[in-house]
C-alpha cells in the first residue's frame, strides 16, 4: 500500500501501474499475492510479469510501461530469505536515499490513499524479450564456437542462460539448472569462494574455455578463466569499460569505491572518464544517470549498462561481450586477463566489532599520514597500498577491502590493520 501511494503521490495523483514479478523461492508466491492487494488496494493497476530474473524484470517495467515496480526476491541470500527490489518507472532505483525512509513514514502513519480497486493483467514472454535486447545491445560481432560451463545455483540466471544459448553456437555444460529455492547444491552468493568452486572444478575437468556463474536473481555474475582461476571483478569491469568505450570514446565509466585499482588504469588507458561511487547498486544507477555514465561495475559483480529501458545489469551483455572480445583478440581469456592482475587483494575481511565508529576513529589515527577519502566509510591511499574499511547497515560489523602492489606489501598491511581493529584498545 505505501508503495502503491509513493508511485500515486510521485505522479501528481494519476492512475498509476506497477509491475511485478517474482523469483523462485518457496515464499515468492505468497508475497506476490500480498503485494499484488497492496497496491490494488490504493488504486494501483498491476502488471505481473511472473517468474523473472531481476534484470529481465527492469527490463519489463519499461517494455510494459509501468511507473514502477517491486521484484519479490532476497537475490543471494539462504533460502529462509525474502524481500522486495523496487524500482520507479525505466529501473529508477528506490533505495534507502531516494525512497525507502518514505515508505518507512508512510507505513508507521498509516498514511495511504483511499481504498480504490486497482486492475490486474497477466504479461508473459517478457524473460526472453529482455535477453534478446541485451544481446542485440552487445553489438553484432562474431563469437567462436567456444566450450563455456555455467552453473547457475538454482537460481533465476538458468533463465536468461537457456534465451541467449538458442542465439549463440557455444557448447555449453549446464550446472544445478533446475530451478529451486531451497539451493540444494551450494548458496547463489558467488561472492563466497566455497560457492564458485564447483564450477572451478568442472571448468578444468572438461577443459572448458570459460566458466560463468550467477547469484539468485540473476543480477549478479562471475566468471572463471580456463585454467580454472576465479576473474577478478575489477579486472572484468575494466574489460568491459574498455568494450563500452570502443563505441564511446572518451564517456564517464562509474565503479564503486572498494580497492579495485585496475579498473581506474584500464578506463584512464582507454580514454574515458573514471567516477568514484559509493557501494551498492542502487547507489551507483543513481550515479551513473546523474553523470550520464554509458557503464558501471560494482566489486560484488553487478555490472550495469546505459540500456534505452533504463541503466540496470545487463549479465546477457556481459557474457555475449566477453566471447565477442575473446573471439576479436583471437586469444584465451587467461591470456587476456593473466597481464591484468597486477595488484595483489585481501578479499573482504569481516569484523563483528562492539563500536564501529570508534574503530573507525582508530583506524584514521593509525593511518593518518595517508590519502583520506569519506565518501563510503574511509579510503586510505598510499603509494604502495590503498584500503577501505565500511560499516555494515544492518550488523554490527566493519568490512575491510585492502589492495598493494605485490602480495607482500598486502600481507604485511593486511595483518597490521586486521590487529589493530581486533585489539580491544
Amino acid at each position: 500500500k505505501a508503495f502503491g501511494t509513493m508511485l500515486i503521490r510521485e505522479n501528481d495523483g494519476k492512475q498509476v501501474t506497477g509491475a511485478v514479478g517474482i523469483d523462485m523461492r518457496e515464499t515468492s508466491p505468497k508475497y506476490q499475492d500480498a503485494r499484488v492487494l497492496g497496491l490494488q488496494w490504493v488504486g494501483a493497476s498491476v502488471i505481473d510479469i511472473g517468474l523473472v530474473a531481476t534484470p529481465a524484470f527492469y527490463f519489463g517495467v519499461a517494455h510494459v510501461e509501468a511507473d514502477g515496480g517491486m521484484m519479490v526476491t532476497a537475490s543471494h541470500n539462504p533460502a529462509e530469505y525474502n524481500g522486495f527490489k523496487m524500482t520507479r518507472a525505466n529501473a529508477v532505483p528506490v533505495s534507502g536515499d531516494s525512497g525507502i525512509q518514505d515508505l518507512r513514514a508512510l507505513i508507521e502513519n498509516q498514511d495511504y490513499e483511499p481504498e480504490k480497486p486497482g486492475e490486474i493483467k497477466h504479461v508473459q514472454g517478457i524473460p526472453q524479450l529482455a535477453a534478446q535486447a541485451e544481446f542485440e545491445f552487445a553489438g553484432d560481432h562474431s563469437i567462436r564456437p567456444y566450450k563455456v560451463v555455467i552453473d547457475t545455483a538454482n537460481g533465476m540466471g538458468a533463465q536468461f542462460f537457456d534465451a541467449l544459448l538458442k542465439l549463440i553456437d557455444v557448447r555449453a555444460t549446464k550446472m544445478f539448472w533446475i530451478l529451486d529455492g531451497n539451493f540444494p547444491n551450494h548458496e547463489a552468493d558467488p561472492f563466497k569462494p566455497e560457492n564458485i568452486k564447483p564450477l572451478q572444478e568442472k571448468v578444468k575437468e572438461v577443459g572448458a574455455d570459460l566458466g560463468i556463474t550467477t547469484d539468485g536473481d540473476g543480477d549478479r555474475i562471475f566468471f572463471v578463466d580456463d585454467k580454472g582461476e576465479v576473474i577478478e571483478p575489477a579486472i572484468l569491469r575494466g574489460l568491459l569499460a574498455q568494450i563500452a568505450l570502443r563505441e564511446n570514446p572518451g564517456a564517464t565509466i562509474c565503479y564503486d569505491i572498494r580497492p579495485g585499482k585496475i579498473t581506474e588504469d584500464m578506463i584512464v588507458e582507454a580514454g574515458g572518464k573514471p567516477s568514484v561511487t559509493r557501494v551498492g547498486h542502487s547507489l551507483i544507477k543513481e550515479q551513473m544517470k546523474k553523470e550520464d555514465a554509458i557503464f558501471g561495475g560494482e566489486s560484488s559483480g553487478h555490472f550495469f549498462y546505459k540500456f534505452s529501458t533504463g541503466t540496470y545489469e545487463g549479465p546477457v551483455t556481459v557474457t555475449t561481450q566477453i566471447l565477442q572480445e575473446m573471439t576479436r583478440q583471437k586469444s584465451t581469456i587467461s591470456e587476456i586477463v593473466n597481464p591484468l592482475r597486477k595488484y595483489a587483494h585481501s578479499g573482504e575481511i569481516n569484523f563483528i566489532v562492539e563500536d564501529k565508529e570508534k574503530t573507525i576513529e582508530k583506524i584514521k589515527a593509525a593511518f593518518s599520514d595517508g590519502e583520506l577519502n569519506e565518501l563510503d566509510g574511509i579510503s586510505i591511499s598510499y603509494e604502495d597500498f590503498w584500503f577501505n574499511v565500511r560499516g555494515s547497515n544492518t550488523e554490527p560489523k566493519l568490512r575491510l577491502n585492502l589492495e598493494a602492489v605485490d602480495q607482500e606489501e598486502m600481507e604485511k598491511n593486511r595483518d597490521k590493520l586486521v590487529a589493530l581493529i581486533e585489539s580491544k584498545e
